[in-house]
């Protein structure tokens, strides 16, 4: 299990005064507004970081970091990913599970027949597709994170139990 989850990239400088603008990839943007840490993975390392203050601008965060006052402070870390720790993970309900855990989960369909093993999620908005790499073959296989598809994930054991639709196998 991935214990840093990615909450945002930064976009560009903002002002002169060391904001920058990130573009978050979490489901929740607001979460920012309480946010006290973030890692800014700056590829060579990881630098721990305390927010300031942030606020929203269109689909953005104007983020203020503790101790960058200079834009040429930030201006270098333009493109980095900013994660979070799982302890400071947002929330999950009931049903509801972090991508970065299902990722490499072996897919078994009802009948018991190993399909292959999770490879990707695509957040289409509708509803999640769970991307299956096929066992023994190149292929995928897309299947919709719908309760009549998706059957049971079990993360301790990492299977996902599917039911494979009329029509999801034919290629």
């Amino acid at each position: 299990m991935e214990d840093l989850f990615r909450v945002g990239v930064i976009a560009n400088t903002h002002g002169v005064k060391g904001e920058v603008k990130v573009f978050p990839t979490t489901d929740a943007p607001e979460r920012f507004k309480k946010l006290k840490k973030v890692i800014l993975d700056a590829k060579r390392e990881k630098i721990d970081l305390e927010i300031q203050s942030a606020r929203f601008f269109k689909n953005l965060v104007i983020v203020k970091f503790k101790g960058i006052d200079n834009i040429n402070d930030i201006e270098k870390y333009k493109g980095c990913d900013l994660y979070v720790t799982r302890d400071n993970a947002t929330p999950l309900n009931k049903g509801e599970y972090y991508i970065a855990d299902l990722i490499d989960m072996k897919v078994v369909s009802d009948e018991g027949v190993e399909l292959g093993t999770l490879y990707d999620v695509m957040q289409t908005g509708a509803n999640d597709v769970f991307v299956v790499k096929l066992k023994d073959s190149e292929k995928e296989l897309l299947l919709p994170n719908i309760p009549s598809c998706v059957l049971d994930v079990n993360l301790d054991d990492k299977i996902i139990t599917v039911h494979v639709l009329d029509g999801l196998m034919d290629m």
